[in-house]
C-alpha cells in the first residue's frame, strides 16, 4: 500500500488484501451508531467525513489491485477470521 497513505488494520501483502475494524460510532454504524445529543450538527459532519474518507480509501486501494475488506467491530470474531482467511487463501494461491 505504498501509494495509498492510510493504515489498515491488518494486511497480507503477498495477497493484497486489507482490512479495516471500523468502529459503529466513528464510521457511521447503521445499527448501533446513535449521535451524541450535544453538538448533533458537528458529530454529523465528522461521521460523514469518515465515512468519506472510508470510501476513498477502499476507491483508492482497490485501483492499486488491492482487496478491502471492512467489518464492523460488533461482528463475530470468528466469522470474520473465517471471511479473511478464505479470501487471503484463495488470492495468495
Amino acid at each position: 500500500m505504498p501509494s495509498v497513505r492510510r493504515r489498515a488494520d491488518v494486511v497480507f501483502t503477498r495477497a493484497r488484501v486489507a482490512v479495516f475494524v471500523d468502529g459503529c460510532y466513528w464510521h457511521g454504524c447503521p445499527l448501533h451508531c446513535r449521535l451524541s445529543g450535544q453538538n448533533v450538527k458537528w458529530w454529523r459532519a465528522k461521521i460523514d467525513g469518515n465515512r468519506r474518507r472510508d470510501a476513498d480509501t477502499d476507491l483508492a486501494l482497490e485501483r492499486e489491485g488491492w482487496r478491502v475488506v471492512r467489518v464492523w467491530t460488533h461482528e463475530d470474531v470468528t466469522a470474520v477470521a473465517d471471511r479473511v482467511e478464505a479470501l487471503v487463501r484463495k488470492l495468495a494461491a
